[in-house]
C-alpha cells in the first residue's frame, strides 16, 4: 500500500531509518490511550528525529526512543503504565510486530522510549503497554535486528530514526 505524509495527526507513523522504513498503526481501541496520545505528540514535535535504536536483542525486541543513546534517557513526562499489572485492561498481545512502551522497573516510567517485538513476546503481556503493530517494513525490523551488538545489546552499526512522520 502507498502512505503519503500528513501534517494532519493520524494513527499511522512512518519511521525512516538508514535501513529501511517502518509503517506502525496505534492503537484506537482504547487499550491504551494516553500512551498513543503521548507517542502522537512526540512525533509531532520530532523529538524522535535522529535517535538510534540503542538496544536491539535478535528473536525478541528493538528498542530505541533515547535521546542519549544509553537507555537511560527519555522526554520530560512519564506517563501512567497501562498494562494489566498496573490495573488497566490491555489486549494487545507483544507478538511480532507490536510496538510498545519500555519503561524501567516502576510501573509509570514510561516516556519516550518504545520497542518492537522482533518475535512473539507473550511474556511481556500485561507488564509493558502495547500500543499498536507494524503494518508494512517487517523486514526493516529484521535487519536491524540482525545487527551485530556489543554485550550490552547496543548495535556497533548505529541504526538510526532519520524521521518519524503521520502518514495516511
Amino acid at each position: 500500500m502507498e502512505y503519503t505524509e500528513t501534517k494532519e495527526v493520524t494513527d499511522k507513523v512512518k519511521i525512516v531509518t538508514n535501513l529501511g522504513d517502518i509503517i506502525v498503526e496505534l492503537d484506537n481501541n482504547g487499550n491504551a490511550p494516553k500512551t498513543v496520545e503521548n507517542f502522537k505528540k512526540l512525533v509531532a514535535s520530532n523529538f524522535y528525529d535522529g535517535i538510534i535504536f540503542h538496544r536491539v536483542i535478535s528473536g525478541f525486541m528493538i528498542q530505541g526512543g533515547d535521546p542519549t543513546g544509553t537507555g537511560m534517557g527519555g522526554s520530560k513526562e512519564k506517563i501512567v503504565g497501562e498494562f494489566l499489572y498496573n490495573g488497566v485492561r490491555n489486549t494487545i498481545s507483544h507478538k511480532r510486530g507490536v510496538i510498545s512502551m519500555a519503561r524501567s522497573q516502576m510501573p509509570n516510567s514510561a516516556s519516550s522510549q518504545f520497542f518492537i517485538c522482533h518475535a512473539d513476546a507473550t511474556f511481556l503481556d500485561g507488564q509493558y503497554a502495547a500500543f499498536g503493530k507494524v503494518l508494512e517494513g517487517i523486514e526493516t525490523v529484521d535487519a536491524i535486528a540482525a545487527l551485530k551488538t556489543d554485550r550490552n545489546d547496543k548495535p556497533l552499526k548505529e541504526a538510526v530514526i532519520k524521521t518519524m512522520s503521520f502518514v495516511k
